[in-house]
C-alpha cells in the first residue's frame, strides 16, 4: 500500500497552502492501469491546442483509420449525441466511465514517442506509457500509431496525421512481480515481468492531479499548455457524478458513485454526500487498485488531496482474475477516504471555532 496526503489551507486572500504527508509512496513498483488515461487525455488536449491554426478543436470530428489487425475505420461513436467521436468525448467517457477504447485512440493520436518525452518535459523523469490498455499487442505493433483525421461538420478535412511508429524501446528496468502468472490458459511458475507495461507512479498522479486542480503550483519552466477552458474541462468531468453526464449519457453498470473509489468503494447503493465533490482518476488490473483524488466538501470548507493506491493477490498469481478487489482493496480505500474526509471536516471545524475567537 501507498499513500499521499496533501492537506490544503488557504490565506484570507483564499491563497492555498499545502502540508504533504507520504506513507510509502514509490517503495516498489505499482501498476497503473488506468491512471495513465489522464495524463493521456491532457497532452490530446495540448497537441489539438497546437493544431488550431489547421481549424481543429477538442470537439472536432475525430477519424481513426485501421491500421492493426482487427481495426476497423472509427468514424462513429453512438454514445455521443453527435454520433461523431472526438478528442472531447473520449475525455468525457475516459473520466466518467474509464473507458478504454477511448483512450486508446487518444494514445494513437499523441503517439507515444511523443507522450513520453512530454511528460519527461514536465518533471515525470521515470514515467513509461507504452501501450493500450485491454489490448494485448506486442511492443513492436503498441510502437505504431494510427492515421488520423479531423473533420468539420460538413466533413471537410481539417487535418490529416499519418500512421507512424515509434523507436524500438528496450527495458531500463526490472520490475517482477507475483509467484506465477497465467499464459494462454496455463500456469507459468515465474513472477510477471512488468518492465515493458506502464510506469505512472502514485507521486506522478497526485502531482497531476493537484496541477489540474491548482495551476498555480506548477513550477514556470513546466506549464501545461492548456486553455482555461480546457482546464474547467477536465475538472468538470474529473468531478462529475454519472447520473449528471447528459452527453455522454451514463447507463448501468455504472452507478450514482461510480469510479470513486476513495470515500465509496464500489458501494452501489452509495448516494455522494450533500456538498462533495470528488475530482480524480482511478485504475484497477492486475490487483492493484489507485485513485488520485482531490477532494472538497463545500458544506464544512474541508479539502485536500489524497492518492492511495493498493496491491490486494493473496495467491501471488497474476493474470488469473482472481484478486481480493471486493473483498480487501476497495472497501480498504472507501474507509480511507472515509477516514480521512472526516478528520479534515474536524480540523476544519477547529479552525473555523478559532476564527470565531480571534
Amino acid at each position: 500500500m501507498q499513500a499521499i496526503w496533501t492537506q490544503i489551507d488557504r490565506d484570507a486572500a483564499g491563497r492555498p497552502r499545502f502540508t504533504e504527508h507520504r506513507f510509502r509512496a514509490g517503495a516498489e513498483y505499482h501498476y497503473p492501469a488506468s491512471t495513465v488515461k489522464l495524463p493521456v487525455a491532457v497532452l490530446a488536449l495540448e497537441k489539438v491546442n497546437a493544431l488550431a491554426a489547421s481549424g481543429v478543436r477538442r470537439d472536432s470530428w475525430m477519424v481513426t483509420h485501421p491500421l492493426l489487425e482487427g481495426d476497423t475505420l472509427v468514424d462513429r461513436d453512438s454514445t455521443a449525441a453527435s454520433g461523431r467521436p472526438s478528442v472531447e468525448h473520449y475525455i468525457k467517457r475516459i473520466l466518467l466511465v474509464s473507458d478504454n477504447a477511448s483512450f486508446n485512440h487518444l494514445f494513437e493520436f499523441v503517439g507515444r514517442e511523443a507522450i513520453n518525452a512530454r511528460l519527461h518535459a514536465l518533471g515525470f523523469a521515470d514515467a513509461e506509457i507504452m501501450h493500450r490498455l485491454e489490448r494485448p499487442l506486442p511492443p513492436s505493433e503498441n510502437a505504431r500509431s494510427n492515421a488520423v483525421e479531423f473533420r468539420d461538420a460538413t466533413g471537410r478535412v481539417l487535418h490529416r496525421q499519418p500512421a507512424d511508429t515509434a523507436p524500438v524501446h528496450h527495458p531500463t528496468r526490472r520490475d517482477l512481480l507475483g509467484v506465477g502468472f497465467l499464459a494462454d490458459g496455463r500456469l507459468v511458475n515465474a513472477p510477471f515481468d512488468f518492465s515493458l507495461r506502464n510506469r505512472w507512479t502514485l507521486e506522478h498522479a497526485h502531482r497531476l492531479t493537484q496541477w489540474l486542480l491548482f495551476p498555480e503550483t506548477q513550477p514556470a519552466d513546466r506549464r501545461l499548455r492548456l486553455t482555461r477552458e480546457d482546464y474547467a474541462f477536465l475538472r468538470r468531468y474529473m468531478g462529475m457524478w454519472p447520473a449528471e453526464s447528459a452527453d455522454p449519457v451514463v447507463a448501468p453498470p455504472a452507478w450514482p458513485a461510480y469510479v470513486k473509489f476513495l470515500v465509496y468503494g464500489s458501494r452501489r447503493d452509495a448516494e455522494p454526500d450533500a456538498g462533495l465533490r470528488i475530482y480524480n482518476k482511478v485504475g484497477n488490473a492486475y490487483g492493484f487498485l489507485t485513485d488520485a483524488a482531490y477532494v472538497v466538501d463545500s458544506l464544512s470548507g474541508a479539502e485536500f488531496l489524497l492518492s492511495a493506491s493498493i496491491y490486494v493477490n493473496a495467491d501471488g498469481i497474476l493474470n488469473d482474475g482472481r484478486y481480493e478487489y471486493e473483498e480487501v482493496g476497495l472497501p480498504f480505500l472507501a474507509a480511507l477516504g472515509r477516514e480521512v474526509l472526516a478528520a479534515e471536516r474536524r480540523r476544519r471545524a477547529r479552525v473555523e471555532s478559532q476564527r470565531g475567537t480571534d
